[in-house]
């Protein structure tokens, strides 16, 4: 088994701190990786941190930022790679899988404006950053006044832009802005109820080849079962609905009293309709409990539902 690995992950802020969670996880379980020079860290490049002035969906959807990673990981240029789960496609490429799914951090999303407010407190017409469908059809569905623009960049940019006025609100995932320990003042935490989460969100994933069988031993150490269990779940419903960054698809899984429970939307983009549908069960059943309610939101959908 080996004691030197080679991780590969974004250059963002967010990425590197997610990285280095990843890291800590991996020498905890196995001391002999504390070592210098036993973890080496390295950033690369995607599509997505390049083309940062144009909408995902114009870019290709899902993959935008991990195919670089995923390609390096292919080539053996890397052992391991950190994603952010909900950023990664439907389907992974041939060869990879995920080895790994660290514990879940807060998967709600936050409405952050320069005063603290509701959706339903915001001004009339009110202008709304976020380069999101999901969150733009949800917005849209609690209030059609709305005007969302597309609205890209770290986490750290986007905060920007809203302090220099470009919007009058926006909105980021809680679990992102706790890692980087950051507290917007007009920060308002949306529950699941009010604005469903993105499959994965909130979850650290990391990649490995599956014929890695050293990486996968050690990945083995670190994987939370009970956030597998909910991603697990989670990515049945996308694989099901065939889903991408074109698409607004939300899903989150959670469990209690050793149950698992789903809950699933989609929506026209312009938030004009919205169906969902809800699972429960042994959480063992997670993945099909996933595939089960993507079916009957697929087949709910009429012709055309996410033109």
């Amino acid at each position: 088994m080996t004691t030197r690995l080679s991780i590969g992950t974004r250059g963002s802020p967010l990425a590197r701190v997610q990285t280095a969670l990843a890291c800590r996880a991996l020498q905890e379980a196995h001391p002999e990786l504390a070592a210098p020079g036993a973890l080496e860290v390295v950033a690369i490049r995607t599509t997505g941190d390049r083309a940062v002035d144009r909408p995902l969906a114009e870019l290709g959807g899902k993959g935008l930022f991990c195919k670089e990673i995923e390609a390096a990981l292919l080539a053996r240029r890397i052992d391991l790679a950190v994603h952010s789960m909900k950023d990664l496609p439907t389907w992974l490429p041939d060869g990879l899988v995920i080895g790994a799914v660290l514990p879940r951090g807060d998967p709600r999303d936050v409405l952050i404006a320069r005063a603290p407010t509701t959706i339903a407190g915001l001004p009339q017409g009110a202008l709304i950053g976020t380069a999101s469908v999901r969150r733009r059809a949800q917005l849209l569905a609690r209030r059609p006044d709305l005007r969302v623009v597309n609205f890209r960049g770290n986490v750290e940019t986007r905060l920007r832009k809203l302090a220099a006025g470009e919007v009058d609100a926006t909105l980021l995932a809680q679990a992102g802005l706790k890692r980087l320990g950051i507290e917007p003042a007009g920060a308002v935490i949306l529950a699941p109820e009010v604005m469903l989460p993105a499959v994965g969100q909130g979850a650290i994933g990391i990649e490995c080849r599956a014929d890695d069988e050293g990486a996968r031993a050690l990945l083995a150490a670190i994987n939370d079962p009970a956030s597998s269990a909910c991603l697990c779940a989670e990515r049945a419903l996308l694989a099901a609905l065939d889903g991408s960054c074109h698409t607004p698809i939300a899903g989150y899984a959670e469990l209690a009293g050793g149950r698992l429970s789903l809950r699933a939307l989609i929506a026209r983009p312009d938030g004009s309709e919205s169906l969902c549908a809800a699972r429960s069960g042994a959480i063992a059943e997670g993945e099909a409990l996933g595939r089960d309610a993507g079916r009957e939101l697929k087949a709910r959908a009429e012709p055309g539902f996410f033109d």
